[in-house]
Order: structure tokens, then C-alpha cells, then sequence
């Protein structure tokens, strides 16, 4: 693994009215089978782990992230773009108003959706 952080970080901003202010603090390059985990303030992990044939941008969305305690949202935003968006339920309400600020709407709960027998 490769950590390259940006010093200082890169700003920019985004969203329907350019209001967001996104911090780029570096890259980080991974190798086949190599993992990182981010981990919130309260403690919450969320994996992301390289393969050879890509990557596997979240765990389990139905099983290992549903244990962390996370919400899964399949998002559209007005502009017609779809983002996998992972949600701590104490911020369930910070994040509907996210979605309705910037014109987005929830697709599906992914979280919600059971595996085949």
C-alpha cells in the first residue's frame, strides 16, 4: 500500500448550488487483495478492498455493513447519476435533508434486500 497525503489538502466545492466544500487530503493506491478500513467517530467500519478485477467498494451491504449499523442507499441524483451512498442511521435526518437540498432521491435500501436461499 501507497499513502501520497496532499499537503495542504485540495479543496473544491460541489452540489446543485456549488455550497459543498469537499477536503482532498491524498491518494491512497492499493494492490490486489490489500484493504483499507475507515472507521467514524463513533466507531463504525467500513471496508474497501482492491482485487485484481477491480474492487469491492463496500462489505456485504445486507450483511457485514448492516451489523456495523449502516444504511445503504441506492441515490439518483437530478441530474440523472447513481451513487451507492452508506448512511449512519443517527444522521438519517442530515442525510434526507442532503438528498433534498441537492435534489436526490433514494432508489433502494439496499440494506433492506435479503439473500436468495
Amino acid at each position: 500500500m501507497k499513502i501520497i497525503p496532499k499537503q495542504p489538502p485540495g479543496h473544491f466545492n460541489v452540489g446543485t448550488h456549488d455550497n459543498v466544500k469537499i477536503s482532498d487530503m491524498g491518494e491512497i493506491f492499493l494492490a490486489p487483495d490489500q484493504q483499507v478500513t475507515f472507521v467514524t467517530e463513533s466507531g463504525l467500519r467500513h471496508d474497501f478492498c482492491r482485487k485484481i478485477w477491480g474492487n469491492y467498494a463496500t462489505p456485504s451491504i445486507n450483511g457485514r455493513l448492516k451489523r456495523e449499523g449502516f444504511k445503504t442507499a441506492l441515490v439518483e441524483s437530478h441530474n440523472g447519476q447513481i451513487y451507492v451512498m452508506v448512511i449512519e442511521p443517527p444522521f438519517r435526518d442530515k442525510f434526507d435533508a442532503y438528498c433534498q437540498t441537492e435534489k436526490q432521491q433514494v432508489l433502494s435500501w439496499l440494506d433492506e434486500h435479503t439473500a436468495k436461499n
